[in-house]
């Protein structure tokens, strides 16, 4: 009788080793729900259209003459430009809306994307036997449509009420630059082409940025956390080069194996420094909420528990 079958690197196999979460006394042991959370691309079929919109008139301008040629190929341009920054614009504001703390985008990419794109239809529209009023028309909607559909840039900073600006700052970097390290690492494990490996792999980063989210949320936290976001996520970025360009030309089993165990490992390393953190802002809330009340109960407004 035919058997499914199963093992430690399946994708529902039931004996994947999983990072266990240590309790403080060191007795007991609780298994960690590794589940990564889906998140959709931000890049969907509305940015992509734009990209190809531009086309009609790289492929008209070839039957106008030489300046319309000129006139044409400068609208495709623009057009593209346009498409180019609304795309960027809309992954800042997808990665601004995923952090509780962030600033605004320093350049508001999809404004700007939709001034030039009622640029270039305006030109559009003059070129066309229509005058001024066609210009103004043509560009004032392909802005405003623009605008409608993918809305303004965020404009103002999230979550930064009462927080050091330099302390923030110095996270900020640390976190982008954690950020460009897991980006890479996804970049490179492409190259192995094993789907499970790639899998294990967005598990450890989903544990890896619980920790940068902690150390957005509690800026103090960022010595605490510093060796993680930096020794230890480029350790892994050169780990996870290595082992895809040699698992692209060997399949060695035993280095896929070997780089499954360090994903394992950092991921356990990574989750018990993000429980740290959260314990220790726990512990620094009760010992805040512990002085209110002494300090309310020596006003006499509050009375003291029996």
């Amino acid at each position: 009788m035919a058997r499914r079958f199963g093992g430690r690197y399946s994708p529902d196999g039931a004996q994947d080793k999983r990072p266990r979460s240590v309790t403080r006394d060191g007795a007991g042991q609780r298994p960690v729900n590794q589940a990564p959370v889906t998140r959709v691309n931000p890049v969907g079929a509305r940015v992509n259209i734009l990209f190809i919109v531009p086309f009609f008139w790289a492929v008209t301008a070839f039957f106008r003459d030489s300046a319309g040629l000129a006139i044409e190929l400068g609208i495709f341009a623009l057009l593209l430009l346009s498409a180019w920054l609304t795309r960027e614009g809309v992954v800042a504001q997808d990665a601004y809306e995923q952090r509780r703390i962030a600033r605004r985008p320093a350049i508001p990419r999809k404004i700007f994307g939709a001034a030039i794109m009622g640029s270039a239809l305006a030109i559009a529209g003059f070129t066309g036997d229509g005058g001024v009023v066609s210009a103004v028309i043509f560009g004032a909607l392909g802005a405003g449509l623009h605008l409608a559909s993918f809305g303004p840039d965020p404009l103002t900073n999230k979550g930064m009420e009462g927080i050091d600006e330099f302390q923030s700052d110095r996270v900020a970097k640390a976190v982008d630059g954690a950020e460009d390290l897991l980006t890479a690492m996804s970049d490179a494990i492409k190259r192995a082409k094993d789907r499970q490996v790639e899998r294990r792999l967005g598990d450890f980063q989903t544990r890896a940025r619980a920790l940068l989210r902690a150390v957005e949320n509690d800026p103090a936290q960022l010595s605490a956390a510093r060796r993680y976001l930096g020794v230890y996520l480029r350790g892994a970025r050169d780990a996870t080069v290595q082992f895809a360009d040699l698992y692209a030309r060997t399949r060695d089993d035993k280095a896929r194996t070997d780089y499954i165990e360090l994903l394992d490992d950092l991921e356990e390393n990574f989750m018990l420094r993000t429980e740290t953190l959260i314990d220790s802002d726990r512990q620094k809330l009760d010992i805040e909420m512990d002085v209110l009340r002494e300090r309310l109960e020596r006003e006499g407004l509050r009375p003291a528990d029996p």
